[in-house]
């Protein structure tokens, strides 16, 4: 086994093969198009949905670039790569991040989405959320100053996590965490006393969304049974998939109940003793994020031994992650399994109904957690300059405590170094990728057009 110093060595000599300025580097290929990369994404999704997902990618540069995981991805092969290998996000930009409930039911602050979760190189991760600040920066109206400050911040916050976890044993580093209060305290430090009490009052709100909440917002009782809402095309209830999409309700729930039927094995034994508990009453296909908009993802309405005792679950497509072709495939056959289990590896703590299931259900794999279950994300477009930076540290210290779980924060302390270079370049590579964010952007809407969003 390596010393500590002998990998903290390896780290900095990968420098000479991989000098840390080059990250700075970006020129995209003239081969690559991108407006037929995000198209060609559209090629397996509901149809009637496609022009949805348009929609919500036309509303700033900023929705776009929420969607352009893959392109990027293409974007970032040609770029220099460490291979200092992680369990990366793949999609970690940042809104990707935000509050959520611990099992113990506590506010919790970490990474929130992990459909392109796999093991791949640390960089491509940070370069992402530091190209995401960037764009989000010039949305609310920064200066260039203003947008590299953030940038160069967010870097910066990463590096210094990193080094404190390799300076840190295993257990410490595995049992870290970012208190979701300590996030909303430094925030709340920047804004004025009726702000203050804003943000206080919504994350009370995060803690009260659960089941039951969902129940009241989202169900309504027809013929003394629960029944999922109609709010098309947001959220369309399997009794109206027939005359809105062309599909077969009866099946739908059918073959829902066997997926969620198949994926209680996936749970550990004492959460699936748990969940056998509750029956399944109505289904519904959800549109989701930005970047989903258009896969299968359904809400499933479990009841347990009361009325007042719901469970509400999402069931999500899970598709080949946009690293593969890069990264390869993994360990895992089911994209499912994939998800979760580099979910469970990234967070500190997760959904104790995080499973996955498949073969039963459009033939597809999909992956299952609660819906809606104390989740809050930050409302960024309201956001200064400090309080940008100030979430910007959020997500940047979270990242690096999932990468130091799961690579080697010693490796990556080496390459980084305690200087400024790194940032420097990381902090280049954003403002480059926010410009060719804006030029395709334009290409897009010139190509294809951006649909009006449905309200």
């Amino acid at each position: 086994m390596s010393t500590v110093e002998e990998k903290y060595a390896a780290g900095k000599r990968l420098r000479e093969a991989v000098p840390r300025s080059s990250h700075a580097e970006f020129e995209r290929r003239s081969e690559v198009d991108p407006v037929a990369i995000l198209l060609s994404q559209d090629e397996d999704r509901i149809s009637s949905l496609v022009p949805v997902r348009h929609a919500r990618m036309g509303e700033s540069p900023y929705a776009f670039y929420r969607a352009g995981a893959k392109l990027m991805a293409a974007d970032l092969a040609t770029t220099p790569t460490t291979n200092l290998i992680v369990q990366a996000s793949g999609d970690a930009h940042l809104a990707n991040f935000g509050w959520y409930g611990s099992p113990e039911r506590k506010l919790v602050f970490d990474a929130n989405d992990f459909d392109e979760t796999l093991p791949a190189s640390f960089d491509w991760d940070l370069k992402r959320l530091v190209a995401s600040f960037v764009i989000a920066c010039r949305d609310n109206g920064f200066d260039a100053g203003e947008r590299e400050g953030t940038a160069r911040y967010c870097a910066e916050q990463y590096r210094d996590a990193m080094r404190s976890y390799a300076s840190s044993g295993l257990l410490k580093v595995w049992y870290a965490h970012h208190s979701a209060q300590d996030v909303l305290d430094r925030l709340q430090k920047e804004w004025n006393k009726k702000e203050r009490k804003k943000l206080v009052k919504g994350a009370r709100k995060a803690r009260g969304k659960d089941s039951r909440h969902v129940l009241g917002k989202l169900s309504e009782k027809e013929a003394g049974d629960f029944r999922i809402i109609d709010d098309a095309p947001w959220i369309i209830p399997s009794r109206r998939l027939r005359d809105l999409i062309g599909v077969d309700p009866d099946e739908v729930r059918h073959s829902v109940g066997v997926a969620l039927s198949d994926y209680g094995t996936s749970l550990p034994d004492h959460v699936a003793f748990l969940y056998r508990q509750y029956e399944l009453v109505d289904v519904a296909l959800k549109v989701v994020g930005v970047g989903s908009v258009g896969t299968r993802a359904y809400i499933a309405l479990l009841i347990g031994r009361t009325d007042d005792d719901p469970l509400f679950l999402q069931i999500k497509e899970a598709s080949p992650s946009v690293l593969e072709d890069y990264f390869g495939a993994g360990p895992y056959a089911n994209q499912g399994e994939r998800v979760v289990q580099g979910q469970r590896l990234m967070q500190t703590v997760s959904d104790i109904f995080l499973g996955w299931t498949s073969g039963k259900l459009s033939h597809r794999d999909f992956c299952v957690r609660q819906f809606k279950d104390m989740k809050a994300s930050a409302m960024i477009e309201d956001y200064d300059v400090q309080r940008m930076k100030t979430y910007a540290r959020a997500c940047a210290l979270t990242l690096a405590q999932s990468h130091a779980r799961s690579g080697d924060p010693v490796a990556v302390t080496g390459y980084i170094g305690t200087g400024d270079v790194f940032s420097e370049a990381m902090t280049e590579f954003g403002v480059a990728y926010e410009r060719q964010n804006a030029a395709d952007y334009e290409a897009f809407d010139a190509r294809v057009g951006f649909p009006e969003a449905t309200s």
